[in-house]
């Protein structure tokens, strides 16, 4: 089993930046996919960003439009950790963001195979 454990979140003004860290308790962490997804009251969980086992110089990660240019993935498989940098964050960011986990890149946007428990992310105008 997988465990996934989520920091980093808190209550921040418009534009300003939050940095995301996702530890993972596993021995295979360069097998997993890891993504970020996030969720508010009444709708559906969103993605947000996701990466591959090894990423260089940006390729191989993905990002939804809305965040684009101002959130960036990383990964340190040494480490076993994930992070998401969030910069000029806008009062819509706000939600409840989960690490997400699979073993395979091809289900990683729609059903990863392990979750996190989330941490909130609050933005105020």
């Amino acid at each position: 089993q997988v465990q996934l454990v989520e920091s980093g979140g808190g209550s921040v003004q418009a534009g300003g930046s939050l940095r995301l860290s996702c530890a993972a308790s596993t021995r295979t962490f360069v097998k997993l996919a890891m993504a970020w997804f996030r969720q508010v009251p009444g709708k559906q969980r969103e993605f947000v960003a996701a990466a591959n086992w090894v990423t260089h110089s940006g390729s191989g990660t993905y990002y939804t439009d809305s965040v684009k240019g101002r959130f960036t993935i990383s990964r340190d498989n040494g480490e076993n950790t994930v992070h998401l940098q969030m910069n000029s964050l806008k009062p819509e960011d706000t939600a409840l963001y989960y690490c997400a986990a699979s073993n395979t890149i091809v289900k990683i946007t729609t059903a990863p195979d392990y979750w996190g428990q989330g941490t909130q992310v609050t933005v105020s105008s």
